[in-house]
């Protein structure tokens, strides 16, 4: 099975081109930024020491015979010369630096994020420092190098001194509060801190310092303080043991104590970063992504080309041409065909596309919309067209809609929609260029979030040509490894081109021969087939704990999921099929069930249908069908009543045919001009796709065995395979009888899986064949199994 074989996206999601390293190109680039940081680093000191030297060499750089001192020699004086005494002085430096990093950043494969950032304030640092070197050297000072005198120069003349030296300041302060957050608070808080660590030292110093004090008084000082006995605040005083007579008086010993009103500190909170419990599983991918990268799933075909725009055909009459003439004439029928019926027009506008122009009118006050609506065929009838549609009002305007087909249209191009912008830089995961709206933009839709298509009409009226518009689309945004296509073609020619294209795009049956199914009886069988991929694809998200395929895919490509454990990368799958009606009338239930229940289910894990008839009946599209398929194109058809079993409304009925066609996704209805992509130009990009290397085989389907390829003959113990009594545990334990089952837990081939889940339903083990579903397990437990054998023997 080519299950694993898988994707390279264009990257996607392209913004921009981009491209991805390999592991080599990695070292390779990494080690060159390393050593050319070092030898700038080398070249720079160097020139600390021998550029004054090595000034007269400068001018004869190509002369070999004259030498330098610098230690690296002519390049080392150039380059050092050119940074450091022509550029910014020795804040070039920094440079040398900003190189190294980003040799590391690559070798060690580090987020590329934060190297920019490091580059642009890097950057920033050695202007700044340059400017401020500058400031206090001369015109032939190393210091801030010619650009740093020179723009000081320029801002002293201007602003002065004081001015620069603010304007310094100021840049200084700017990039601390840009880049290191920085705020007014944070510089209060560092002065808080410092005063109080301060005041802290000198109040220990005081708690140790004894402060004399020299009481020394004269006689009327004396008896004035003993007459009204002053105390001292705040001080604690001690009196020596031995005091000395008053002829001479002892000195006091006075200890300060602390102040009563210091600032108490403040209480800062500090919270403690948790981090998250990861598990075993994620540290070993988390290595592996470290060591190997993400897994890759287009490196089989790595050197897959997409085809290029010259494959597709450009016309001459392309865009937009406007006919003043046929704008007044048609505005004029207009205005008169609604005021013979008394209804006054306050405004009208035109947008031109390239089928059909829009006339949006506003009537005057108090006329009914539903007046102007009646008056279809009699505006249709005055402008002599085929295909009037009126829209009101229009969704989101307070306008009433009149589309009339040009005289001349113009040819919607599949080259115009591919070379979009629209679609270039779209990041859907299934682009889909449908054509041109009325107001002439691309109109690009994403089939993965439809997630079914319906496309109906008239024969003739473009539906085939809209299929291949679908397939073209994906074939130049998706590589082979993203998505395969089943494509049903009960007509035989419609789809036969496609088949070059087998071994890169397609999927198909195991037994089967051709990957375009014609045959009713194989597309009952690739439908059950499908179905079986979309039940294993289930099993696999259930035991990723994914709710989708692009979670799926996202942790697999993180080596989050053991490829020996039964998972693998997975690419989409596109079922195509051309004339639905055929299959219905020819296999009617066994076709419709399965396709229900596809719609129904596999959406999540990356299966979309794209169903198309030219019957749009009600025994063809049934109420199931209609149920599970919101996104649907309707081309032109002959009826009323095949436009409401289309779209639950009118219009299609009125479109104008070769490729104009109506597109609901559920709510409005967008009329589009399908893009216009010939059966020659189809030839060149399956050429083009299929000459290039391909997969050893088709992308293939698990293997479906109908209930007349069942067996009910008796096998020869002495037959069985010799992993019969594993597989008969292994079913009997899960209580589920699947080859599926067998394949996963045995890692067996889809054959060997089938021809031991028929020797263990003619043993008795398993019940008969069901469909889609899983066989009926006929032994409860694994003792009744071991007893079941025993007798068996």
């Amino acid at each position: 099975m080519a299950k694993s074989k898988t994707k390279k996206a264009p990257k996607k999601k392209t913004k921009s081109p981009s491209f991805k390293l390999s592991s080599q190109q990695k070292l390779v680039l990494g080690s060159f930024l390393v050593i050319i940081g070092l030898l700038l680093f080398i070249s720079f000191i160097s020139f600390l020491f021998t550029g004054e030297a090595d000034q007269s060499t400068l001018s004869d750089f190509t002369s070999r015979d004259i030498k330098t001192k610098n230690w690296l020699s002519k390049s080392g004086a150039w380059l050092s010369d050119f940074f450091i005494q022509r550029g910014f002085g020795i804040a070039s430096f920094i440079f040398s630096g900003l190189v190294f990093l980003s040799g590391v950043y690559v070798l060690m494969n580090i987020n590329k994020e934060k190297l920019r950032k490091h580059w642009f304030w890097g950057i920033l640092i050695v202007i700044w420092l340059s400017i401020l070197l500058g400031f206090f050297g001369n015109k032939s000072d190393i210091l801030g190098g010619t650009i740093g005198f020179e723009i000081n120069g320029f801002l002293q003349d201007y602003i002065g001194k004081i001015g620069t030296s603010l304007l310094l300041l100021f840049g200084l302060i700017t990039y601390l509060a840009i880049r290191f957050k920085v705020t007014f608070e944070s510089f209060t808080r560092v002065f808080k801190s410092a005063k109080k660590d301060i005041k802290k030292e000198f109040s220990e110093l005081k708690d140790n310092v004894i402060v004399p004090i020299d009481n020394n008084l004269s006689e009327e000082a004396e008896a004035f303080k003993t007459a009204f006995e002053i105390p001292l605040e705040n001080k604690e005083v001690q009196t020596k043991k031995d005091i000395k007579p008053k002829s001479e008086p002892a000195p006091l010993e006075v200890k300060v104590s602390e102040p009563d009103d210091l600032e108490e500190p403040e209480l800062e909170i500090k919270v403690e970063a948790i981090k998250e419990e990861v598990s075993e599983t994620d540290n070993l991918a988390n290595k592996l992504v470290e060591d190997f990268g993400q897994f890759d799933p287009t490196l089989e075909l790595a050197k897959y080309e997409y085809p290029p725009l010259e494959l597709l055909k450009k016309y001459d009459t392309e865009g937009i041409t406007i006919n003043q003439e046929e704008l007044e004439e048609n505005k004029n029928r207009i205005v008169d065909t609604l005021s013979n019926y008394k209804i006054g027009i306050a405004s009208i506008k035109a947008t031109i596309g390239p089928t059909v122009t829009l006339y949006e009118i506003v009537p005057e006050a108090g006329i009914r919309i539903s007046k102007i609506k009646n008056l279809e065929d009699d505006i249709a009838l005055s402008l002599s067209a085929l295909g009037i549609r009126i829209i009101a009002p229009i969704p989101g305007k307070g306008t009433i809609g009149i589309e009339v087909p040009n005289k001349n249209s113009t040819i919607v191009s599949m080259r115009s929609v591919i070379a979009s912008k629209k679609f270039q830089s779209s990041e859907m995961q299934l682009p889909i260029a449908l054509g041109k709206t009325i107001s002439n933009e691309t109109f690009v839709v994403d089939l993965a979030k439809m997630p079914h298509l319906l496309m109906a009409g008239a024969t003739g009226q473009g539906k085939s040509v809209g299929l291949n518009a679908v397939l073209t689309s994906l074939l130049y945004k998706k590589h082979p490894a993203e998505v395969k296509f089943i494509l049903v073609d009960p007509k035989k020619v419609e789809l036969t081109l496609f088949n070059k294209i087998e071994r890169h795009y397609l999927a198909k049956l195991p037994d089967s021969e051709d990957a375009i199914i014609t045959d009713n009886t194989k597309v009952i069988n690739t439908l059950n087939s499908l179905c079986i991929e979309m039940d294993n694809r289930y099993e696999m998200l259930k035991n990723a704990f994914c709710r989708n395929i692009a979670e799926y895919n996202k942790k697999f490509k993180s080596r989050k999921l053991n490829p020996n454990d039964g998972h693998h990368f997975l690419p989409y799958i596109v079922l195509v099929v051309d004339e639905f009606a055929d299959l219905i009338m020819t296999a009617g239930k066994e076709v419709e069930t399965p396709i229900a229940r596809l719609a129904q289910l596999a959406r999540a894990i990356g299966i979309h249908l794209i169903i198309a008839t030219q019957r749009p009946s009600v025994n063809v599209i049934t109420g199931i069908i209609k149920a599970n398929f919101p996104a649907r194109i309707a081309f032109r058809v002959t009826s009323k009543i095949d436009s409401r079993t289309i779209l639950d409304g009118s219009g299609a009925d009125q479109l104008i045919g070769r490729g104009d066609m109506l597109y609901t996704q559920g709510n409005d209805l967008i009329r589009v001009q399908c893009a216009f992509v010939d059966t020659p130009e189809v030839e060149k990009i399956t050429d083009y796709i299929g000459s290039q290397k391909a997969y050893p085989e088709a992308y293939m389907l698990p293997e479906y065995v109908g209930e007349e390829s069942g067996t009910s003959l008796d096998i020869d113990i002495s037959d069985r395979d010799k992993l019969f009594k594993d597989a008969a545990i292994v079913i009997v334990t899960a209580q589920q009888g699947s080859a599926s089952l067998l394949q996963r837990k045995l890692k067996l081939g889809y054959n060997r899986a089938g021809r031991i889940i028929d020797q263990l339903e003619a043993a008795g083990i398993v019940g008969p064949f069901e469909g889609s579903k899983a066989r009926q397990v006929l032994i409860p437990d694994l003792m009744a199994l071991d007893k079941f054998l025993e007798d068996e023997i």
